[in-house]
Formats: structure tokens, C-alpha cells, sequence
């Protein structure tokens, strides 16, 4: 039996998604200062793995495993001063590397998975993303037919769709860019501390998030 969303559910929820997903943000300026540190490579596994969160997310909320952190202060602040150490922690570990290493991969780990991996916990550790999807989901949702829970993963994989076509297409032309900056030999440098400084912003950003 076909899930009870409705085309037009779908073109206006996929309208708004497409709409918040390439509205400036922390995720954006994440992926962008990936792609342009660390090259195009380095800048779509994020992509991929900051979406491989989203399911995270809509499995939660559509559970509603979300709703703990709208009701319980602990683990919101739990949840998100971890996320921020561990932005504070890629900071550290870009400068340390001090922008020598053109591949991007982080010293002792594999590149690709090591990308995907800082995608993936940058997403996951954020009740604020989890509490948006608690509150945006349901607002498509067609109550009087049913399996709320169905509805709200099949809208939270197109979410992650057009999230993910969207930062593909940033990291791939933010990688460009890095590409070209990393010809002048001062630029690998000045991108670790620039790329640091991105994390540091958004570790600072998160850290002083309210609900």
C-alpha cells in the first residue's frame, strides 16, 4: 500500500527544503571550507557524510527519539557541547597540521572515511538539527491518514536527497576554487588556519545555542 503523501505534500515540502538547505548556514560554510582546504574529494565524502546524519535525525524524529531533547535541558546541552569540542578538536588537528598535507586527510587516518566520519558527527552532533527536523516534519504530515511515523521517513529521505544533490554540487565547486588558491605556495597554510578558524566559529556558534 502506498504511503498517504501526497504529490502536492511533496512539492511543497521538497520547495521549503530546497529553500532552507541553500540558505547560508553552519552546514554550508562547513562543506564549502572543506572543499576549498581540502579539495573536491575531501568536500563531497563531508557532503555525503553530513547527509548519512539526516537519516539519524528522521529515524529519531519519527520515532520520536527527537523529542528528549525538546523536554530534557541534560541532553541537549550534553549533545551540543560535545558537538562544539568536537569542532574544537578539528580546529586543533587542522592547525597542528599546519596546512602541509595537500590530500587533506587528517594525520593517522584514512582520508575518505576520515572525511565522512567529520561529516557525519558534525550533523549528528547537533540537537538543534535534530529539533528542526521535530518541528519541520510534521508540518507536512497528513495526520488524518495515518502512519505519521511513514510519512515522516519518506519526507526525511527527500530531505536528504535534495541535501545531498545540493552540497555535492557546493563541495565540488568550492573544491574548484581550493584547487586553484593551493598553485600559490603561502595558500595551503593560510587554508588550515582559515579552516580552523570556520571551526572554531561554528564551535562557538553551537556552544551559545539555545533551544
Amino acid at each position: 500500500m502506498a504511503l498517504p503523501v501526497t504529490l502536492a505534500s511533496e512539492i511543497a515540502f521538497l520547495g521549503a527544503s530546497v529553500a532552507l538547505t541553500i540558505a547560508p548556514g553552519p552546514d554550508n560554510l562547513f562543506v564549502i571550507a572543506q572543499g576549498i582546504s581540502r579539495g573536491r574529494r575531501a568536500g563531497l565524502i563531508t557532503a555525503w557524510g553530513m547527509c548519512s546524519g539526516i537519516t539519524v535525525h528522521t529515524l529519531a524524529a519519527a520515532a520520536g527519539i527527537s523529542a528528549i531533547f525538546y523536554t530534557s535541558p541534560l541532553a541537549f546541552h550534553a549533545v551540543k557541547y560535545a558537538g562544539a569540542a568536537y569542532l574544537l578538536f578539528l580546529a586543533w588537528r587542522t592547525v597542528r597540521s599546519n596546512g602541509t598535507r595537500t590530500g587533506g586527510a587528517d594525520p593517522g587516518s584514512p582520508s575518505q572515511l576520515g572525511h565522512f566520519r567529520r561529516g557525519f558527527l558534525m550533523n549528528v552532533l547537533n540537537p538543534k538539527v535534530a529539533l528542526f527536523f521535530l518541528a519541520f516534519l510534521p508540518q507536512f504530515v497528513d495526520r488524518g491518514a495515518g502512519r505519521i511515523g511513514a510519512q515522516m521517513a519518506l519526507l526525511g529521505m527527500l530531505f536528504m536527497v535534495q541535501a545531498l544533490v545540493i552540497f555535492s554540487a557546493i563541495a565540488w565547486f568550492s573544491g574548484g576554487i581550493g584547487e586553484r588558491l593551493k598553485r600559490h605556495p603561502r595558500w595551503p597554510r593560510c587554508l588550515a588556519w582559515l579552516s580552523a578558524a570556520v571551526f572554531v566559529a561554528l564551535a562557538l556558534r553551537l556552544g551559545l545555542t539555545r533551544k
